[in-house]
């Protein structure tokens, strides 16, 4: 589980996830928009400082339209372009090629009137005569740039601020969204801890009852019965522990201690013998004496549980769970089923079930993988469809 502390609850790493896709997605809708606004503030700007600049730039193509003039009637008199140190100028003919420049950029285009190139805004116009063969004239006068550097500022200031306001009202939009989810999610959350609360009460007084029976004594279809309500009151136990491990299991603290792994095995499986021997299954053990390992009690007790409660459950009928333990390594195989190799990956994700014929939450494996990465022990699982599956634990 993964704590949400602003909610107050606990969410998955799915719903965790899904949360943080969200705010990914609605953080870059909010920079395409922006960026968007800014580009078009910024077009704006400068469409609007060239309509400020075309009066002056206008004047000036009246004068070296006077200029031409003069000079076309003088030809045989001047014959010196006119120039303007305000400005520099270029004059094209009908076919758009270039008569005379003394423009600084190249770049030239005729289809607009006025417009910003190379840090160069150029002014473009037709005189009512062609002056010397020229059909466009072309008047050029440098961008200082301090326009711009205003708009960059004002762009970035707005920018940061629209950016900000965004992600503090999308925060909001969050939390109104979340607060259905949130309150189902705390409705499920009382639930499960409520009925797994009632349900401990009543199994563990059968299962110690149970084991108060003298079984010796009882007739075979009585020690049948018996039986039956043994494995079921022990498997409700074992469903109740797992979701009081997922639902408590942030809250829970850790007492590690040098535990004998040798005898908490021995205890499991006789635990889960009376299962095991319904199904007519047998252990095949060699569990060296005196192994020990620095862990918590229950978790390790759970872990060991989950994996004999797996290799039960998957088994054939007379099937056989093989238990091996030394000093640095558990594994436990079983004859059952197996699974598929593109299914491993996915083996220990939460609520992931392959083998819809039996029953089960897909919890089991989520909280094995839970534990050993708390205590950094390394899970393999090896597996080949009808032959088995072998589990193997090393610290």
């Amino acid at each position: 589980m993964l704590v949400l502390k602003n909610s107050g609850i606990d969410l998955t790493k799915s719903e965790t996830r899904t949360l943080l896709g969200f705010s990914l997605l609605y953080s870059f809708l909010v920079l395409v928009i922006l960026s968007v606004v800014s580009y078009l503030y910024y077009k704006f700007q400068k469409d609007l400082m060239l309509q400020e600049k075309r009066q002056i730039l206008q004047n000036y193509s009246n004068d070296l339209i006077g200029r031409l003039r003069d000079l076309h009637v003088n030809i045989d008199k001047n014959n010196i372009y006119p120039r303007d140190e305000r400005f520099e100028s270029a004059i094209f003919d009908s076919d758009k090629k270039e008569i005379f420049s003394t423009l600084k950029s190249q770049d030239v285009s005729l289809d607009d009137i006025i417009y910003l190139n190379d840090g160069e805004i150029h002014f473009i116009k037709e005189p009512e005569s062609y002056y010397l063969g020229s059909k466009y004239i072309i008047v050029e006068v440098p961008d200082d740039g301090v326009w711009f550097d205003q708009i960059r500022y004002n762009i970035i200031i707005y920018f940061l601020l629209a950016f900000l306001f965004m992600m503090f009202l999308g925060y909001f939009i969050l939390r109104l969204f979340l607060k259905p989810m949130r309150d189902a999610l705390h409705l499920l959350d009382r639930f499960i801890k409520d009925t797994t609360h009632e349900l401990n009460t009543p199994v563990t007084a059968i299962i110690t009852n149970i084991e108060m029976i003298d079984k010796n004594s009882l007739d075979e279809k009585l020690l049948k019965k018996i039986n039956r309500i043994e494995i079921g009151a022990k498997t409700i136990s074992n469903i109740y522990e797992d979701l009081t491990f997922v639902t408590l299991n942030n809250q829970l603290i850790s007492k590690n201690e040098e535990i004998n792994l040798s005898n908490v095995l021995r205890q499991r499986i006789e635990y889960f013998n009376s299962i095991a021997t319904m199904k007519k299954i047998s252990f095949d053990l060699n569990i060296e004496d005196d192994i020990f390992i620095f862990c918590d009690m229950k978790k390790i007790t759970k872990l060991i549980d989950n994996i004999l409660s797996n290799a039960i459950k998957y088994n054939k009928i007379a099937g056989y769970i093989k238990v091996n333990l030394d000093d640095n390594i558990l594994s436990i195989e079983d004859s059952g089923k197996g699974i598929k190799k593109e299914n491993l990956k996915n083996l220990f994700k939460r609520y992931s079930r392959f083998d819809k014929s039996v029953g089960g939450f897909g919890i089991g494996l989520n909280i094995v993988s839970l534990i050993a990465k708390e205590y950094d022990l390394k899970i393999d699982v090896k597996s080949e469809i009808d032959v088995g599956t072998k589990v193997e634990i090393k610290w």
